[in-house]
């Protein structure tokens, strides 16, 4: 069954402190090389967070500004068992995969991928990006599939930027894109396979908000511009770390600091998780060791895809 959570975004009043949650750890991204050679920030995994389930993995490309030329995909490659969610805010890429699938994501959009039972493709530059370089930017999201769902037909949902939902405050001074779930009255058009929340939000100077959290989602969130203070307790997080939150609150406490020279970006995720066993080796993940060697088979074999 398909399923959108239901949340809604609310602003910050002096009551509401005491149901908000608090930041438990605060970790730093690392860098790494991806594809074909372009470098990511990954929050996790890392040697200080494995994963946090229901997600996998979340990597940044970029921010960075590439030369005519000097743009770098990744290349074919299989996937089973899980979802890959592409958000693109600046730069153009291409893909392509076994099934005769073919697509561009730009600026704003979003390619939430269900690899189910198993598919073969590949994730490159847009050729009229890779000849003239530009600024590159966005962030790829690895969802677990539960058992049940690990061997389903794969699916696309490709949304462009202009029918990603967005919500504002009334002053205008915070903004979210609801790329999953609902925040600021807006709801997401993208269905997930178990319950997920997925929101960019920016925060303009001084901003404060509580962003509701049912207590059975893990939720984190990864600053990517700016600085600000999040939790109960308003720990400072700045560009680059990601922050998690306890379950002792049925809110999420987000504020940017008045002192703040530029605005706070930050994606807010959350989800139930699965509580299942994880066997994952590169592009596969599944339940237990058999079915790993059982993927591998069936890509050798030509049957992914």
């Amino acid at each position: 069954m398909l399923l959108h959570q239901n949340v809604t975004a609310f602003i910050l009043e002096e009551s509401d402190m005491e149901s908000s949650r608090t930041v438990t750890r605060i970790i730093t991204a690392t860098h790494a090389m991806e594809g074909a050679g372009f470098e990511v920030r990954r929050p996790f995994p890392t040697m200080a967070l494995d994963d946090f389930d229901p997600f996998l993995l979340l990597d940044e490309m970029g921010p960075m500004t590439l030369g005519p030329g000097e743009a770098q995909g990744a290349p074919d490659h299989p996937h089973r068992g899980f979802e890959t969610v592409t958000y693109i805010l600046d730069g153009r890429l291409e893909h392509r995969d076994s099934r005769g699938h073919h697509g561009q994501l730009g600026r704003g959009d979003v390619q939430w991928m269900t690899a189910g039972r198993g598919i073969v493709h590949s994730e490159m530059p847009e050729a009229d990006f890779r000849r003239t370089g530009g600024r590159m930017h966005g962030f790829q999201l690895w969802v677990n599939l539960p058992r049940r769902d690990k061997m389903m037909d794969p699916r696309y949902q490709e949304i462009p930027a202009d029918r990603i939902p967005v919500g504002k405050s009334a002053d205008g001074a915070i903004t979210a894109r609801v790329i999953a779930g609902e925040a600021l009255g807006a709801k997401a058009v993208i269905e997930t396979r178990t319950p997920i929340f997925y929101l960019h939000f920016t925060l303009e100077p001084g901003a404060r908000l509580v962003q509701p959290a049912p207590r059975d989602h893990q939720v984190f969130a990864y600053v990517f511009g700016g600085a600000g203070r999040l939790g109960a307790k308003e720990q400072p997080v700045t560009d680059g770390q990601i922050a998690l939150f306890d379950h002792d609150g049925a809110g999420l406490l987000l504020t940017a600091p008045a002192e703040n020279d530029k605005p706070l970006d930050l994606l807010l995720i959350g989800g139930v998780p699965l509580r299942e066993p994880v066997s994952r080796y590169g592009p596969f993940v599944m339940n237990d060791q058999h079915e790993i060697l059982q993927a591998f088979a069936d890509y050798r074999s030509g049957r992914l895809g």
